[in-house]
């Protein structure tokens, strides 16, 4: 019964990246933050579950998100070497900051980065080009901190860094596709680390790794990837500021339930 939930989950987490244009991370963790709820998995490690998850599951996503960028050639692939090198250590140490983080606080926490991402969206917030391209020690640095807050919250890391790198001089088109590129070792370090730092926590459903649970990870990994295309599909069909409000109301709605709540 569960997988068929998380099945679920998967296609309306997947349409609703597909149809937004964001990462499933920002959709994934509040999806599994209310499933694990309902499911009564105790709150001291039911979002660090839905952040290990989150990542784990965006390990397959974005696979395919950097198969269709290459398509195109439009990844960057020196820049996204650079920032891999800085990613691996702050991802590292966002799992690990995140383990000492109590459960219902590091929901706020995801709260107030939800309520963020909804304004930065309603209000069309870009960074104008101001600095000439990165270099190598300021891209792994950049790197580590993207890294560490993607492993708090659960994301592949593309509301940081394609604002970074569009400030940074780097066109749009080449900025979203590196950051996809920079989604998968993101995902794939955050998904072990929280792993290995939920190992042997207490109170952990079965068929869980750590903090990635699997019935959640195979549900939505099988469905999300297909469903993301056809949320594409629709996005063209209809308003797209329309979209972009729905959606940032969507957000400042999670958000203003994970601090309340």
């Amino acid at each position: 019964m569960e997988i068929i939930l998380y099945i679920i989950v998967g296609a309306v987490s997947g349409t609703l990246a597909g149809l937004f244009g964001v990462g499933g991370g920002l959709i994934i963790v509040p999806a599994l933050v209310y499933s694990l709820t309902a499911q009564g998995v105790p709150p001291t490690v039911l979002t660090h579950i839905a952040v290990g998850t989150s990542l784990a599951v965006i390990v397959f996503t974005s696979i395919n998100s950097i198969i269709a960028h290459q398509r195109h050639a439009a990844i960057l692939w020196p820049l996204v070497r650079f920032i891999t090198v800085g990613v691996l250590i702050g991802t590292v140490l966002g799992a690990i900051t995140a383990a000492y983080i109590q459960g219902p606080v590091l929901q706020k926490i995801i709260g107030v980065f939800a309520i963020i991402m909804a304004l930065q969206m309603a209000l069309e917030f870009k960074p104008k080009a101001s600095l000439p391209p990165p270099q190598a020690p300021e891209l792994i640095s950049a790197g580590g901190v993207i890294g560490w807050a993607s492993a708090i919250f659960g994301i592949a890391g593309g509301s940081l860094t394609v604002p970074f790198l569009l400030w940074r001089s780097v066109p749009i088109q080449k900025a979203v596709a590196t950051s996809a590129a920079c989604g998968f070792p993101i995902a794939l370090v955050g998904a072990f680390s929280y792993a290995v730092t939920g190992w042997s926590a207490e109170g952990l459903p079965a068929w869980s790794s750590g903090f990635v649970y699997w019935p959640a990870l195979v549900g939505i990994a099988a469905t999300s990837m297909f469903f993301a295309r056809v949320g594409a599909k629709l996005a063209h069909r209809l308003n797209p500021k329309r979209l972009k409000q729905m959606f940032s109301l969507m957000l400042l709605l999670i958000g203003a339930n994970f601090l309340l709540g």
